[in-house]
């Protein structure tokens, strides 16, 4: 990188070398540079304007969501239950990420305090981590109402579902804890720009001037429960719904059986199918490793409630009814 081109995104090369040699060891900076999409600079103010309507239309229908099965008692169950859960995920992942993103991409300058990407690093990696868990659990919830629609109520009650729920926040919230540590107590002499446009663990580690073994390794066996097991789990509880509703007498049956499950395949199709497709044919170059990180920041969380509203009958009925309740 020129210095022509360091100096634009807000580093400064006039401090005395005394100052910097003894910076030169410290592991945590007190700000970052964020490179982000730098590298096409004619490419920012377009994505700009993408991400700022992405955002606004995040947070009204994730919102709406969560506010909407608070106030109509007919979405009050647990398919619900856990899709709030969702968006809430969706809600953390975009504030924590998508207005420092905007911040970059409309000023000169691309950088991040230390406790902004502190807060992105442990953010990130427990929101992503405890939606690939939450995918799991309402793929047992799918199967659980499809295969045992008569005990479904009894073993899907409030408590379980409480309980299930707590399992994959609490267990995304330990992963990014040790995942986000390890990586920030590595030493990092002085280094401070991130060919990114957020603070993401894998980055940080690249980051690093000492041996990362103990870090990639741990990262690795991290990843396990949530991006091996729980795809496992999602596959085998729609192979055994795809078993019960083929056995259905009648096609209408069968059609309002995989209905009730068309817009969690859809997420889950759009979630771990990007995941998959990175670890069989890693990205040739950062930017295309920024860009699924992007469609992962911004696109999901947008998707997400779109998909649930547009494709589901119950929330449109309940939608209908709210708006009818508030013109009379």
């Amino acid at each position: 990188m020129t210095q022509d081109r360091i100096r634009r995104l807000g580093i400064s090369r006039s401090r005395p070398a005394q100052v910097t040699s003894q910076r030169e060891n410290v592991s945590f900076s007190s700000a970052f540079i964020l490179l982000g999409f730098s590298e096409h600079p004619w490419l920012e103010i377009p994505l700009f304007g993408v991400v700022l309507v992405s955002y606004i239309i995040t947070l009204v229908g994730n919102s709406s969501i969560i506010l909407l099965s608070l106030v109509e008692p007919r979405l009050q169950t647990p398919m619900y239950f856990f899709l709030d859960n969702l968006s809430v995920l969706d809600l953390c992942v975009s504030c924590a990420i998508v207005p420092q993103l905007l911040a970059n991409l409309w000023g000169p300058e691309k950088t991040i305090t230390a406790w902004g990407c502190i807060t992105q690093a442990y953010l990130f990696h427990w929101t992503g981590c405890t939606e690939c868990a939450l995918l799991a659990v309402m793929a047992l919830d799918r199967y659980t109402a499809i295969c045992r629609p008569l005990q479904y109520m009894l073993i899907m009650r409030p408590r379980v579902c409480m309980q299930l729920a707590a399992t994959t926040w609490l267990s995304g919230l330990a992963n990014s804890l040790l995942q986000a540590t390890l990586a920030l107590q590595l030493p990092r002499c002085g280094h401070h720009t991130l060919d990114h446009f957020f603070c993401e663990v894998p980055v940080l580690i690249k980051l690093a001037c000492g041996d990362t073994t103990v870090n990639n390794l741990s990262l690795a066996l991290g990843a396990v429960p949530f991006a091996l097991l729980a795809p496992v789990c999602v596959i085998i509880s729609y192979t055994f719904i795809t078993r019960a509703v083929l056995k259905l007498p009648s096609a209408t049956g069968r059609y309002k059986a995989l209905s009730t499950c068309s817009s969690h395949l859809a997420v889950v199709v759009m979630y771990f199918g990007p995941a998959i497709y990175m670890y069989l044919q890693p990205p040739a170059s950062s930017t295309q490793a920024k860009f699924m990180s992007f469609f992962y920041c911004v696109v999901t969380p947008l998707l997400n409630p779109l998909i649930y509203t547009l494709r589901n009958k119950d929330v449109k009925a309940a939608w209908k009814r709210v708006l009818w309740s508030r013109v009379e």
